[in-house]
């Protein structure tokens, strides 16, 4: 049986003392080690052999440390990196971890970060490979990438580009933060991410920092020893924990207490979490993505938000452009929702005209495809001989992005509104146009409930529900005379 060699690392610096010190704190882990200078001795030593891991100064006498990463990549060269930095700013750390670099130190250089952060590089293997060097699609992980992205419906160029972006930063061990507005598909971007990167095969751990209770907030992400607070009757294991190996998705980021963040930080840093009511840390090897739909930029200007969290959380930013800015993907996003619905429902999926396509197209849907979802329930529930029910938007259209060609060029005209109060809310118009239909299908059934019930789709319980909700009275047809 073979021995395995030893792990290889190089040290590129040019202060004498520290080179020596990180050779001397590596040569102690087991790590065989090589030192250079500046820029000429690294490339030399690259040029001769292959190493595991290569730490390497910003600045060098020779030029920037970030020329040797950027060599790296277009080499296609598997050695993870690591920047060590005594200009302390956060842009040069992002911009390091943006060119490729698996993480960043800066000086002085504490040692146990320091020994912490090469063995998470070492024990991280291989760093990912390019695009064109990828598994090849017939491999396991490949159908759960495909299926992930698939998730994220829409062709548009926003989102073609958006579904680049995730593959690419997937490569990376950097941290994402994903920003849109509520009801964009955050977690489905999060989601994708993760089934595209290399931890795929680890857990995906989903957190949203706005529904935790500030007090619980240090144990449910680091866990708790037993005893450690009344009810703590065995060990328990925390969102870092149940995430090693795999991705951590800290939604609602921005909502995170102050009192929390620095906590949060040092953990990202160090890699390391301390159990509520232990006295050891334990090394936990996670991903973060995080989300947003604030300005976390201007929290962080107004004091709600740490500037040093902030940044290395925002190493990689993807945004995702609302609904009413990409209309063209109206079309496939309404029939893979209806297609969804109607799957849950059991009822089979009704038409999509033109018509409402058009209607649809008309609504403001702040809420995005979540509200998007929520208008399309609404209607499948009251349409009628398989086709969707949309009626005309009784607000003010929005006009920020143009209709989709196709829509636009066989939409059905609206007939002027007559009602003279108009909704002002989507809730009331949805009241409304609801209530309309029940009244006009009770007209044409006589008043009968339960020929009505029977046009709409609804059961007999159903249907009083939605007339006691609307406040409707009606009559039962008269019984014929004996």
């Amino acid at each position: 049986m073979s021995t395995p060699a030893p792990t290889r690392v190089l040290v590129v610096d040019d202060e004498p003392d520290l080179r020596t010190l990180c050779e001397l704190t590596l040569l102690r882990e087991g790590y065989r080690v090589e030192t250079a200078a500046d820029l000429a001795q690294a490339r030399s030593l690259l040029a001769q052999q292959r190493f595991d891991v290569m730490i390497t100064d910003m600045r060098l006498p020779d030029g920037l440390g970030m020329l040797l990463l950027h060599e790296l990549r277009e080499q296609q060269r598997s050695e993870r990196c690591i920047v060590m930095t005594a200009y302390g700013s956060a842009e040069n750390a992002v911009e390091a971890l943006r060119a490729g670099a698996f993480d960043y130190l800066t000086k002085p250089v504490d040692l146990k970060q320091f020994r912490s952060v090469v063995a998470s590089a070492v024990q991280g293997g291989a760093a990912p490979l390019p695009i064109a060097a990828r598994r090849p699609q017939n491999t396991p992980h490949a159908p759960t990438e495909t299926a992930a992205l698939a998730q994220i419906v829409g062709e548009s160029d926003a989102m073609r580009r958006l579904k680049t972006d995730i593959v690419k930063v997937a490569r990376s061990m950097a941290p994402v933060l994903v920003r849109g507005e509520s009801g964009t598909g955050k977690e489905l971007v999060a989601r994708a991410l993760h089934a595209s990167s290399q931890r795929s095969h680890g857990p995906f751990v989903a957190v949203n920092c706005g529904a935790i209770p500030e007090a619980l907030l240090e144990s449910e992400f680091f866990g708790a020893r037993k005893g450690s607070y009344t009810g703590a009757t065995q060990d328990r294991e925390g969102f870092f924990q149940a995430a090693r190996g795999g991705t951590l998705f800290l939604d609602e980021i921005g909502e995170l207490p102050l009192s929390m963040q620095p906590r949060l930080l040092r953990a990202i840093q160090e890699r390391t979490v301390r159990p509520l009511g232990s006295t050891q840390e334990e090394a936990v090897d996670v991903r973060i993505v995080s989300a947003t739909h604030r300005d976390l930029a201007a929290d962080v200007q107004q004091g709600r938000f740490r500037q040093d969290l902030y940044y290395r959380l925002n190493v990689i930013e993807l945004t995702i452009t609302p609904l009413r800015e990409r209309l063209g993907d109206l079309p496939a996003l309404c029939a893979a929702l209806l297609a969804r619905i109607a799957a849950e429902s059991g009822m089979p999926a009704p038409v999509l005209d033109e018509a409402a396509l058009q209607r649809i197209a008309q609504y403001p849907l702040p809420g995005n495809v979540r509200e998007l979802e929520n208008l399309l329930h609404r209607a499948m529930a009251l349409s009628e001989a398989g086709m969707l029910q949309i009626p005309p938007f009784s607000g003010q259209p929005h006009a920020s992005t143009p209709m989709p060609a196709a829509a636009a060029k066989r939409a059905v005209p609206e007939q002027p509104s007559t009602t003279s109060a108009q909704p002002h809310t989507l809730q009331a118009w949805l009241d409304a146009s609801e209530r309309e239909i029940l009244l006009r299908t009770l007209s044409e059934t006589d008043n009968d409930p339960a020929a009505a019930a029977a046009q709409l789709g609804l059961s007999a319980r159903q249907l009083r529900h939605r007339l006691q909700r609307l406040k409707i009275a009606h009559t039962e047809p008269d019984a014929p005379a004996t």
